[in-house]
């Protein structure tokens, strides 16, 4: 099956002042989650002007506004998200959009009412919190998912037996959603189920805990990071997904690696010896052998000058 090719990126003039945003929110005190997505994908994507990052951000107003005032309960905000954006707007995820970038980029989730967990949860953490919601996010592995309840109570009982509460409810349960089903609410069999496909292991607590904003941002760009690196064609991809996380005030240092070799990659052998040879330095102080592994792979690089 042919899959349609990743849009066209920004000038970069309009990119450069897209990064500047993008580092200022992340640094903010209240970091937006949907702001910071949005310049993402127009990162990503360089149709999207300052008027569709606007119609994004009014898309979501939109869609907050059709939610029944004050549901509740967690479990009936629950009900009230599922029933809006799963079943009446038809938001969910299957398995081909695993092969597309626009399943990473929220304007085209918006658009096209698909994607990936993360970035349709991104959808309903964004509408839910509009409302007025007690929501997060929950970055279960390999899945991402939507709580619904206060972040900060624990979850009655063991740590996977009352996910989905009671079915009255109460003002203190806690509620896992699925978007990428549609919004399904989720047993803690359910939750456990998910975990053990992706990793083989059992749930533990802590992976109930609320993801922060700037957790859920470098998750989606290492989404998009495996995605380019999947495609070796797309290696552009991977280099601006790297930028904008080395943006965030948290990263992992070896993404300097990674960077040093998707230069060396798209043939700028110099500027990519260069970044191996600045990253070997910091190894250098915990780990002599990779650092030199690190210096030879620079050496290779610069003799491609030749």
């Amino acid at each position: 099956m042919r899959h349609p090719q990743p849009p066209q990126p920004p000038s970069p003039e309009r990119s450069a002042e897209l990064r500047r945003r993008f580092a200022e929110e992340a640094r903010s005190e209240r970091p937006d989650l949907a702001t910071l997505c949005l310049l993402v994908g127009a990162e990503a994507d360089g149709t999207l002007d300052e008027a569709g990052l606007d119609a994004a951000q009014v898309e979501l107003d939109r869609l907050a506004g059709q939610l029944p005032f004050r549901p509740g309960t967690p479990r009936a905000w629950a009900v009230a998200l599922r029933d809006l954006l799963g079943e009446r707007y038809g938001f969910h995820g299957v398995a081909a959009d695993y092969q597309r970038l626009e399943s990473s980029l929220l304007h085209e989730v918006l658009r096209r009412r698909r994607g990936l967990p993360i970035l349709l949860s991104v959808v309903w953490l964004e509408v839910a919190r509009r409302a007025g919601a007690p929501v997060y996010g929950v970055a279960l592995p390999g899945h991402f998912v939507v709580g619904f309840g206060a972040e900060s109570e624990p979850v009655p009982g063991s740590p996977t037996g009352s996910l989905s509460g009671s079915p009255s409810g109460s003002l203190e349960e806690r509620v896992l959603v699925d978007p990428f089903d549609g919004g399904r609410l989720l047993t803690g069999q359910d939750a456990e189920v998910l975990v053990a496909g992706a990793t083989g292991a059992g749930l533990r607590p802590s992976m109930l805990e609320p993801a922060a904003p700037l957790d859920v941002v470098s998750r989606v760009l290492n989404n998009i990071r495996a995605w380019a690196a999947r495609r070796p064609e797309q290696s552009a991809v991977g280099l601006w997904a790297v930028d904008l996380a080395l943006l965030l005030p948290a990263h992992a240092a070896r993404l300097r690696y990674e960077r040093a070799r998707l230069l060396v990659q798209r043939g700028e052998f110099s500027a990519g010896a260069g970044e191996l040879e600045a990253y070997a330095e910091v190894v250098a102080a915990v780990d002599q052998a990779v650092a030199e592994e690190v210096r030879g792979e620079a050496r290779a690089a610069r003799a491609m000058l030749n």
